[in-house]
């Protein structure tokens, strides 16, 4: 496939992509950054043209791994089964996640955090539950244990516990141990939590109870 270029078109449906002319007729299409380097004129051995397509081939995957981050923070190990999903070749998804690495774009202790601090503040969950679903993502244990560490377990199960307590305040003591710290449990959180939580909630609904009697 050697030969003279004859002609650089951006791509009418894709103007950030460029069409390469050799000898006349249409070769192949180009990321722009990558074409930007090609003058007309100019030859391309074989070598040549397979070390253009292989950086095109970077940069699409680079171009599939911005789009996807950009819907929220991802730990790599989801952006890696993201590239694979899409037939991204192993050596360029590897050479997208080092790209995006070195430009801050991929950090598992940043997006370790942030998941724990998401989860405090919309959908509170328990350390074994955090550490579960960080796990599935490909974090590592020591990044997970960093983000668990600023994390207040106490504070987490009571917030989430207190909107579903709403919901038995007319349940009998039993009752109400019962189901809300089995709510609790399924959540993540450590048994001590859930005890100490349960017990508080209880407490606060028996003092309601009383003022209510009262008046």
């Amino acid at each position: 496939m050697s030969g003279r270029i004859t002609a650089l078109k951006a791509q009418t449906k894709n103007r950030g992509r460029v069409n390469v002319y050799l000898d006349g007729s249409f070769a192949f299409g180009l990321a722009e950054i990558v074409a930007a380097r090609l003058r007309v004129g100019q030859s391309l051995s074989d070598d040549d043209i397979a070390s253009l397509r292989q950086c095109d081939a970077q940069e699409r995957a680079y171009d599939q791994a911005l789009r996807f981050l950009s819907y929220r923070p991802r730990s790599t190990e989801e952006v890696r089964r993201f590239l694979a999903g899409k037939d991204v070749p192993p050596e360029v998804a590897t050479a997208t996640l080092a790209r995006l690495t070195g430009a801050g774009l991929l950090d598992d202790e940043a997006f370790a955090r942030f998941w724990v601090e998401n989860r405090e503040s919309f959908r509170p969950r328990g350390p074994m539950a955090l550490c579960f679903e960080l796990r599935r993502k490909g974090v590592s244990q020591e990044a997970i244990e960093q983000a668990l560490g600023a994390a207040d377990e106490k504070d987490a199960a009571y917030r989430a516990a207190r909107t579903h307590a709403a919901r038995l305040e007319h349940a009998d003591r039993a009752t109400f141990f019962r189901r809300l710290g089995e709510f609790l449990q399924r959540r993540g959180f450590h048994y001590e939590t859930v005890r100490e939580t349960v017990d508080r909630l209880w407490r606060e609904k028996a003092a309601r109870d009383q003022r209510s009697s009262q008046r």
